[in-house]
């Protein structure tokens, strides 16, 4: 399925490009666009350029306000609300989590909630972002309906993705985001766009029944919580602390990314200083004792290998940053047509 294998900084600019002619301000189409080219790097292609149609049929049909007029609201010392006025959900959690650890970075702890937000893409960025300053952090946003209640049958909770980032001495930073589902559900989209099958154990469909195709898995079929119930109770945290705590819209009232509705997504990011309770050479000292012990950890038959949270996405980022980023025919051609919405003529090499 792949058509070409473009250099990350074409790409890069191509969707920084993009958006700047559909209006944003040149730091914001830098910032959308590094973000989108990073899931790419790192592997996480269903978060990536792939979410570039969707999200410039939102920006020309209104439903994402492209001016950054967000407002700040129950400040304190130590966290604080934003109201993101439906501006663009990479935006918004990527000044979250900046004002989160500059609070930390004053207080020892930092905390910022994110209320008429949108999708805000891959969370590895943002929590990564608080470890290369020294922070422990936790990202949680929730998404539209697409996991049933444990027992239940009906979508009510999103895939509800939560990410944490630790810094390190000499390491990579442990960078773990995971969806509270089996499989994040773009990547079942991803599937569908690029006509495949999707493994059976994903979804469901509306009767209840396991299914491989993507098609069904979207048109009224949910998917399954990882772990079962206790993904769902994941999943159920997650809504609390980006909606309920938030004032974002929760469950089945949030709007569809696909659909010609405001989404009102939240988000919610806790930031600490990783040398809260002890000096920072100490915590670094003992991680990197960590890191060596449990790579040491004796392997079972057929592993060679035995990695860190995130260090997978880290090998496949240094790899693709020098033999290029994949793009099936099927995102290439949605980029050749967001591209020339713009009057732009997009090269891939």
């Amino acid at each position: 399925m792949t058509a070409v294998r473009v250099q990350h900084d074409v790409l890069q600019r191509l969707i920084h490009n993009i958006f700047l002619n559909a209006g944003f301000e040149e730091e914001d189409s830098k910032t959308l666009a590094d973000h989108l080219v990073l899931a790419n790097l790192r592997g996480i292609d269903s978060h990536g350029v792939s979410r570039m149609k969707t999200y410039m049929d939102r920006v020309r049909t209104g439903m994402i306000n492209v001016g950054n007029h967000y407002t700040v609201h129950n400040e304190y010392a130590s966290s604080c609300l934003l109201d993101g006025k439906n501006h663009m959900g990479i935006l918004l959690a990527t000044e979250g989590i900046r004002i989160a650890v500059e609070k930390a970075e004053k207080t020892g702890i930092g905390m910022v909630g994110i209320r008429q937000s949108n999708h805000c893409g891959m969370l590895a960025d943002y929590v990564k972002y608080a470890a290369d300053h020294d922070c422990v952090a936790l990202a949680v946003t929730n998404s539209p309906s697409s996991i049933a209640p444990w027992g239940g049958k009906e979508a009510f909770f999103g895939t509800n993705p939560f990410a944490y980032g630790i810094p390190t001495r000499e390491e990579y930073p442990i960078v773990f985001d995971m969806a509270t589902s089996v499989v994040a559900r773009g990547k079942i989209r991803l599937a569908q766009k690029n006509n495949m099958k999707i493994p059976i154990g994903w979804a469901v469909s509306k009767d209840g029944e396991p299914t491989d195709d993507p098609n069904v898995a979207l048109d009224g079929g949910t998917v399954l919580p990882v772990g079962g119930p206790k993904g769902y109770g994941l999943a159920f945290f997650v809504e609390v602390l980006s909606s309920i705590l938030t004032g974002a819209s929760f469950g089945p009232h949030l709007g569809s990314l696909y659909l010609n509705e405001q989404q009102d997504v939240g988000q919610y990011f806790l930031v600490f200083k990783a040398d809260l309770f002890t000096d920072m050479d100490t915590f670094k000292t003992r991680m990197s004792q960590m890191i060596e012990e449990v790579k040491a950890n004796p392997r079972i038959e057929g592993i060679e290998r035995i990695y860190l949270p995130g260090e997978l996405e880290f090998i496949q980022k240094e790899k693709r940053e020098k033999e290029g980023i994949p793009l099936s025919a099927a995102v290439v051609d949605e980029l050749e047509e967001v591209a020339s919405l713009y009057g732009i003529i997009p090269s891939f090499v």
